[in-house]
C-alpha cells in the first residue's frame, strides 16, 4: 500500500541513529521492537514494545508476497521470536540491529525469517 511505503520512507530516515536496549527514541536510541513501535506510532498504530508479541498484530503474510512496511520477525537461535525489522522493498530491511551497528539497512534474509505481517 502507499502508506505501507510511507512507513518504509519514515523509518529510513533513522538509519545511522544509535541502538539502546529498551530504548524507543527514533533519534536518541531504540532496540528493535521499540523502533518498529515508534515508527508505527507515528501512522496510528499502537504496538507492544516486545518483537514476539508484534508478531501477533496485523495480518499474517507470505515471505514470498512481502511489501514495504511488513514487519518480518526473526529467531537468532533461541526458538522464539526476538527481532523484529521493516521490510523496504528491494529485498531490504531497516532495523534496530545491535549497539555496535544501531540503526541499519540490511538483506532481509540476513537471517530466516521466522513470519511476517502486514500492519497497513
Amino acid at each position: 500500500s502507499s502508506t505501507g511505503q510511507a512507513v518504509a520512507d519514515y523509518a529510513c530516515q533513522f538509519v545511522g541513529n544509535p541502538y539502546v536496549w529498551g530504548g524507543t527514541s527514533l533519534t536518541g536510541g531504540a532496540d528493535c521492537s521499540g523502533f518498529t513501535m515508534s515508527v508505527y506510532a507515528n501512522f496510528g498504530i499502537s504496538l507492544p514494545h516486545s518483537a514476539a508479541a508484534q508478531s501477533g498484530y496485523g495480518t499474517r503474510v507470505s515471505l514470498d508476497s512481502l511489501a514495504p512496511g511488513d514487519l518480518l520477525f526473526y529467531d537468532h537461535g533461541t526458538g522464539s521470536i526476538e527481532h523484529v525489522g521493516i521490510y523496504i522493498g528491494g529485498g531490504s530491511i531497516v532495523h534496530a540491529s545491535t549497539s555496535n551497528s544501531g540503526i541499519k539497512v540490511s538483506g532481509a534474509f540476513y537471517s530466516t525469517p521466522v513470519c511476517a505481517v502486514r500492519l497497513v
